[in-house]
């Protein structure tokens, strides 16, 4: 009996050390810098990003993210006409309505280290998810595990996906439209592959073009997986073998196309 005890108390000790409820809700995150607003046209939001001054300062200096960081994601719905498309200002932009919650990955020492061998680990982030008025989201956060799984790609960058716009080096339209890129296969705008479904021929490298305001990554289920490219940027996989390929973007997978390999 003495001996479940105490193996119950250092289990409850370690899972303490882990986990979205080391997170508190940052109640102030408005003071900090708003790095990155995007249109999400494939889930009908609008996003907006903010950060702690301190790692704008640090990134934009070319040093690492540092330990006290906050990222804020605030999902917003936007207005939609009577067919439920969103409604556009005269920028062209979704117009926000209101919140629908706030998704919080934290930097500090010695966090993320807590976790079994077999947990997608992520340096020393954590993540939590919490409702519009910043309580906890007992449902998204249950599923903690994802968000480890969709930033363990990124570990190159500190497994920030956002880390061009935090460190101000995502080109901006007016360069991507100076570099004239070559048009890809597929071009990617709007949270959409276009075409969606395409016929390469096997062995041939199939390129696609970002002209989006956001990162993306062609992931092939089963099969290769692209690094992250940005606006402007083009990047190309090779299928070997004849078939039918489903593709994600692997930051956005809601964001879906199909390779018909001849």
């Amino acid at each position: 009996m003495k001996r479940i005890v105490l193996l119950s108390a250092v289990f409850a000790s370690t899972a303490a050390l882990a986990g979205p409820e080391k997170i508190k809700y940052p109640s102030d995150y408005l003071k900090g810098v708003l790095y990155q607003t995007l249109d999400r046209p494939d889930t009908k939001q609008y996003r907006e990003l903010y950060a702690t001054p301190a790692a704008i300062d640090a990134v934009r200096k070319g040093q690492p993210i540092p330990a006290g960081t906050v990222l804020t994601l605030v999902q917003w719905s936007v207005q939609q006409d009577a067919n439920g498309v969103p409604v556009k200002d005269a920028n062209g932009r979704f117009i926000k309505n209101q919140i629908i919650g706030h998704t919080v990955m934290e930097k500090q020492k010695g966090w993320g280290a807590d976790y079994p061998a077999d947990w997608p680990r992520n340096g020393e982030w954590e993540y939590a998810v919490f409702t519009p008025d910043g309580q906890p989201n007992p449902k998204a956060n249950a599923n903690n595990k994802a968000c480890f799984t969709c930033h363990l790609p990124h570990a190159k960058q500190d497994f920030v996906i956002s880390l061009a716009k935090l460190n101000n080096s995502f080109p901006s339209a007016q360069a991507a439209a100076k570099a004239k890129p070559a048009k890809g296969d597929v071009n990617i705008a709007s949270f959409a592959f276009m075409p969606a479904t395409i016929s390469p021929t096997a062995g041939k490298p199939l390129t696609f073009l970002n002209t989006g305001d956001t990162p993306h990554q062609v992931s092939v289920a089963n099969g290769p997986r692209s690094a992250v490219f940005l606006r402007g940027q083009r990047t190309s996989i090779t299928i070997d073998k004849a078939g039918e390929y489903a593709y994600i973007c692997g930051l956005h997978p809601s964001m879906k196309g199909v390779i018909q390999v001849k």
